[in-house]
């Protein structure tokens, strides 16, 4: 009899790259970085930390806020998300800034660790930084010992915004509210929450006067008495 031909031998399990239906993945290409370079070679991170950087020309601010402002209205549903995706973009500024600012001001400034020392720093020291001046006051509200409040009669980010009626409540300051509260939180004097308001019933001198509200945690403020108590 002649010899049982043997079965045909099964193909191992896996892709079958001889299949026209299945095609190899390509290798992946080398990484080209597309960063470009001065003449000079520098970078950004060649810079000094210890030297201020120029002053940004205000159309140049304004261009890119705007773009900002709009970017954020397009995604939101009403006045109180767009100043909540304002806050959240200046929040990691403000965690930044602290520590930037602190190593400009060596010798001169240390890390606030009372609560007064904190809020003369973002009055003074984070404003300059900021709008090349002050902030044009600073106040404890009267009925609750843990808000406190900064007043700029006139925020360079709302200069040049214009809001229509529907949405008159709009305050884009949000985005310096998010600064401040990232740097209170980064100096370990945790916010509740920092918000930007309107002047109650407007001010003929300064229409765009704006307040931002600082509520800070509990233990905060009993770590402050804790303080003050002992002499500290």
């Amino acid at each position: 009899m002649p010899a049982a031909t043997p079965p045909n031998p099964q193909p191992p399990l896996g892709l079958d790259f001889k299949d026209a239906s299945v095609l190899p993945l390509a290798p992946p290409k080398s990484f080209t970085s597309t960063l470009r370079h001065s003449s000079s070679r520098k970078t950004i991170y060649d810079r000094n930390l210890a030297r201020p950087a120029a002053t940004t020309s205000l159309p140049a601010f304004a261009h890119i806020f705007n773009t900002l402002i709009t970017y954020n209205h397009a995604k939101s549903g009403s006045v109180a998300e767009i100043e909540t995706r304002l806050n959240r973009a200046g929040y990691p500024l403000g965690i930044k800034l602290l520590d930037l600012l602190l190593h400009r001001q060596a010798g001169k400034a240390a890390r606030p660790t009372r609560l007064l020392d904190l809020l003369q720093f973002i009055h003074t020291v984070l404003w300059r930084a900021l709008f090349g001046r002050a902030a044009d006051a600073l106040e404890q509200s009267t009925t609750k010992k843990n808000e406190y409040m900064i007043v700029d009669n006139e925020p360079v980010v709302n200069t040049y915004i214009s809001i229509p009626k529907e949405m008159s409540q709009l305050n884009c300051a949000a985005f310096v509210a998010g600064v401040v509260e990232g740097l209170c939180d980064a100096a370990g004097f945790r916010t509740e929450g920092v918000s930007a308001h309107w002047a109650e019933g407007g001010d003929e001198l300064w229409p765009g006067k704006t307040i931002f509200l600082l509520r800070f945690g509990a233990g905060v403020v009993e770590r402050e008495e804790g303080l003050k108590g002992g002499g500290g």
